[in-house]
């Protein structure tokens, strides 16, 4: 049984909420990646699930169905600390997740249709700790900003705010990734973070 205070969860909504403005950093953190989309990705991205195509200035995630798994693209540099933003687009359905991971998954943001919510991994399947509904409409562009500091994670979607706090989102990152359903884009993708410190 997991102490109750790494269960904790703390959700804030906010409509007004600037887009630019920190969740969880008191300061801006270095710059680590910010694609163009305008060649291919290089490393340390790397395609594991999926299709990922640049196209006309974003990247275009198609899912193989048969992969039998969602469409997943690795950044394979470990941030104890992040700031991930993009601007993403549902073509069709499934979700858009951003997420980071040690030797095996650590914690996730997932986006549907009807939702945004703060996943943990530390069980089989994902335990979800935080949850906001909320409609993501199809065929439209979308602001999400993701941000990790040690057992803390936070999201904010469209404006509205979602934070969470576990112990197993502590765990040392080995990487950070983006995740979706079928048919989705993604643009203006800005990586920015601290680098995990490495082992002793």
């Amino acid at each position: 049984m997991k102490p109750l205070i790494s269960l904790f969860a703390l959700l804030t909504v906010s409509a007004s909420a600037q887009t630019d403005k920190p969740l969880l950093h008191e300061r801006a953190l270095p710059s680590v990646a910010a694609p163009s989309f305008k060649e291919p990705l290089a490393a340390p991205f790397s395609t594991v699930k999926g299709k990922w195509t640049v196209e006309d200035g974003a990247l275009k995630v198609t899912n193989l169905p048969e992969e039998k798994h969602i469409p997943v693209l690795h950044h394979n540099v470990g941030l104890a600390a992040a700031v991930i933003e993009c601007e993403f687009r549902f073509d069709g359905p499934g979700p858009f997740l951003i997420g980071c991971d040690a030797a095996k998954h650590v914690g996730r943001v997932v986006v549907n249709a009807s939702s945004l919510s703060i996943a943990e991994d530390s069980v089989a399947p994902s335990h979800t700790i935080a949850k906001l509904p909320m409609t993501v409409k199809a065929d439209e562009w979308h602001q999400l900003r993701v941000e990790w500091k040690g057992d803390e994670m936070a999201a904010r979607l469209d404006g509205k705010e979602l934070r969470a706090l576990h112990a197993h989102l502590g765990t040392p990152k080995a990487r950070s990734w983006l995740a979706a359903g079928q048919n989705v884009k993604v643009r203006n993708l800005k990586i920015s973070g601290e680098l995990t410190a490495p082992k002793p």
